[in-house]
């Protein structure tokens, strides 16, 4: 990494190393090895971070309509990641019009009216919009550009002393440009800049990044890298000589007290903000955040806000910090929230004119907490998740901008122009509509067998966020595993859990909590199932039904309503049996633990229904294919009570049993659970619907 040896930061900026393979590169085409480095570049998290960043090459083509061979700029188009995207992110555009369109400009004033001609130089009719960022390629005379974002650099683009350190650490290589909003006529003042100082390998825009250039792409690639690598190293020397953000003030909590505090309190942030939907939480307890909330500078830095677009575009200009002392008190965190929507409310007013856009969500995206860690809040997991990444890069680039000099953020009007540009309002009006459950989180258990899965994708493919649970750690590895690399790893968490356990219950809300911020949804459906003459069934086996049936059904009811307390409701739904209707024979410990748990959701639809709280069942009836209870003894002793063979015959005999005369499968107990957990039932508590395929007996009137 560096020549040091005792630093008195022990987090120290990462320093890059090429990742250029000649033999990968060698059969590549031009428009592959522009991909081959994006990739490479947005891949490595000390060069920039996810979505952060653009790339371009201008390259030959043959014009669709004459042939003749014109050149064509490949730059990465609005929106997408340069470590994952592939050719078709790139946007394609006629270089000679994208250089005619500075006949038409008229204007810092007409910006944004200049992004309207970027389509009118579309290349073979490419869908992929062209950034903001276009021009800034476009105009420079370079056959390869990186514009990258990456901690390092940010720290001397963000700090008092930046200017300086670029000229020093690069030997007046590198050039500087004020702060100025990405656009236009940015990319005119570059082009000028560079004319005007021959000999520059790249130009660090002030607040912003570093863009630089090269005649290859190999070329390009390596001088990123080195750009990067002396910018780290050069901080790094400086971090070792004194304690960073003004030494340790407060020492972390341990690590368990850290998460038990973490799980308690985003349910109750959760609760507190305001909206049309549910947000989800992601906590952080990494060591930069650590050292920065615990720091004796942590209340002037966290004040001062972000700097970098790409940061405060996801995290809002400057957090909510939290006072550790009052966290139990709920009339604070109530004001704390009030507090913060009051003052974004404020900075909306100072900044917006009648053209802005109309005031988006008040509520705070980064929450600090002292000891503890970093909160935040988004619309989905992935979002908040991210959202927390990027305040961790902005504490890097604080850590870094100290030492040469003092860490300063964007001045107000220019951070509101940022967030609220015409360009990235278009950009969220474009955005689809989210699913059902979007912002929704729930916790199943038994999730590991065939109804508690199906639930799970039922609830996933509407966006939901889901935290499986089951007994068998092992099935229940597999299935997470199957359903992340099915859903996106950020909308499932797992955890083992007997449901007759007391502590483990507890300890799988508490994950819940801490995972995805709080509750919303739970889906009760661990069970068993045994048969057995009444004078051949064991009061171990009548125990045994009860404790998972009856007890596991009411500590895992118990376990979910004080955190849809907090939230202000939510929907809780047990899979119980036709047999909690109808009676069976020799069944009479698993039929009647069901018919008590049956009775144990309705009274807790009576107890929650003034905190919002809904409780309903799902009773499903012979639900065979895929199903571990139907696998093992109960397969057996079901057919023995009708007299009929334990295999094919079992299912047939139940559908033909059934008054529709059709089988029941865990994808119909699903679609009941959703109707239960989503807003169609938002006004149904207390009920009952039978997925029996029909059966007279269990008619609930």
């Amino acid at each position: 990494m560096s020549s040091l040896t005792a630093p008195k930061s022990a987090l120290l900026f990462q320093i890059p190393a090429s990742r250029w393979s000649d033999a990968d590169a060698a059969s590549k085409s031009p428009e592959e090895l522009l991909l081959y480095r994006s990739n490479l570049l947005g891949s490595d998290l000390t060069v920039t971070n996810f979505g952060g960043g653009n790339t371009s090459a201008k390259l030959k083509g043959a014009d669709p309509l004459t042939g003749e061979t014109v050149e064509v700029l490949w730059v990465k188009g609005s929106g997408g990641d340069i470590g994952s995207m592939k050719l078709d992110g790139f946007s394609t555009l006629y270089l000679d019009r994208l250089l005619g369109l500075e006949k038409l400009y008229r204007g810092l004033e007409f910006e944004d009216e200049m992004v309207g001609y970027l389509p009118h130089c579309t290349f073979a009719l490419n869908p992929r919009a062209a950034s903001i960022d276009t021009p800034l390629h476009a105009y420079l005379p370079f056959a390869h550009v990186d514009h990258v974002h990456p901690d390092a650099i940010i720290a001397l683009a963000a700090a008092c002393g930046g200017e300086a350190a670029t000229q020093e650490i690069f030997g007046g290589k590198v050039g500087w440009l004020p702060w100025k909003r990405p656009g236009f006529d940015l990319g005119l003042q570059l082009r000028d800049y560079v004319a005007a100082n021959p000999g520059l390998r790249g130009v660090m825009l002030a607040g912003h990044g570093i863009i630089c250039w090269a005649d290859t792409s190999k070329a390009c690639y390596e001088n990123t890298i080195d750009l990067i690598a002396k910018a780290a190293d050069y901080l790094n020397a400086r971090l070792a000589k004194a304690p960073a953000f003004g030494g340790k003030a407060l020492a972390p909590l341990p690590a368990e007290i850290r998460a038990r505090t973490a799980a308690a309190l985003m349910p109750r942030l959760r609760g507190l903000m305001t909206g049309e939907r549910p947000k989800v939480g992601h906590f952080s307890d990494d060591a930069e955040t650590l050292e920065f909330v615990g720091s004796r500078d942590f209340a002037r830095l966290a004040g001062v806000g972000t700097s970098c677009p790409d940061h405060f575009l996801r995290t809002k200009i400057a957090p909510l910090v939290l006072d550790p002392a009052r966290i139990d008190d709920g009339d604070y965190l109530a004001q704390a929230l009030a507090d913060y929507r009051e003052g974004y409310a404020a900075y909306y007013g100072r900044n917006a004119g009648p053209a802005d856009p109309k005031m988006r969500d008040a509520n705070p995206v980064v929450v600090l907490l002292p000891g503890v860690g970093r909160f935040t809040f988004a619309a989905d997991k992935a979002t908040a998740r991210i959202a927390g990444e990027f305040y961790a890069n902005a504490i890097n680039v604080m850590r870094g901008a100290e030492v040469i000099g003092g860490y300063v953020g964007l001045p107000e009007g220019e951070a509101f122009a940022i967030e609220y540009w015409a360009l990235e309002e278009a950009k969220l009006q474009r955005m689809p509509k989210p699913k059902p459950l979007v912002g929704k989180i729930a916790l199943v258990t038994g999730a590991a067998g065939a109804i508690g899965a199906a639930v799970a994708v039922r609830l996933l493919a509407d966006g939901a966020c889901v935290f499986l649970t089951d007994i068998s750690a092992d099935a229940l590895e597999e299935r997470r595993a199957d359903l992340a690399a099915r859903f996106g790893k950020d909308h499932v968490r797992a955890g083992a859990c007997d449901v007759t356990n007391e502590d483990q219950v507890a300890g799988a809300f508490e994950s819940a909590a801490r995972e995805f911020g709080g509750l919303d949804i739970v889906v009760a459906n661990a069970g068993l199932a045994s048969s057995a003459p009444i004078e051949e069934t064991s009061v171990a086996l009548w125990r045994k039904n009860y404790d998972v049936l009856a007890e596991g059904y009411f500590l895992t009811s118990r376990a979910a309503f004080p955190l849809m307390k907090a939230q202000g409701g939510g929907s809780i739904v047990f899979i119980g049996s036709k047999n909690a209707l109808a009676a069976t024979p020799n069944a009479s410990a698993y039929a009647s633990a069901k018919a008590a748990s049956l009775h144990l959701a309705r009274c807790l639809a009576l107890e929650g229904a003034e905190h919002g709280i809904r409780v309903n069942v799902v009773n499903p009836d012979a639900v065979i294919r895929g199903s571990r209870i139907w696998d093992g003894d109960w397969r057996k002793e079901r057919a023995g009570a009708y007299g009929i063979d334990p295999g094919e015959e079992l299912e047939e005999f139940y559908r033909k049993r059934s008054m529709l005369k059709r089988s029941v499968l865990p994808d119909d107990i699903a679609e009941a659970v959703w109707f239960f957990a989503g807003e169609a039932s938002a006004k149904s508590t207390g009920n009952i619907i039978n997925v029996d395929a029909g059966n007279a007996q269990a008619f609930t009137r």
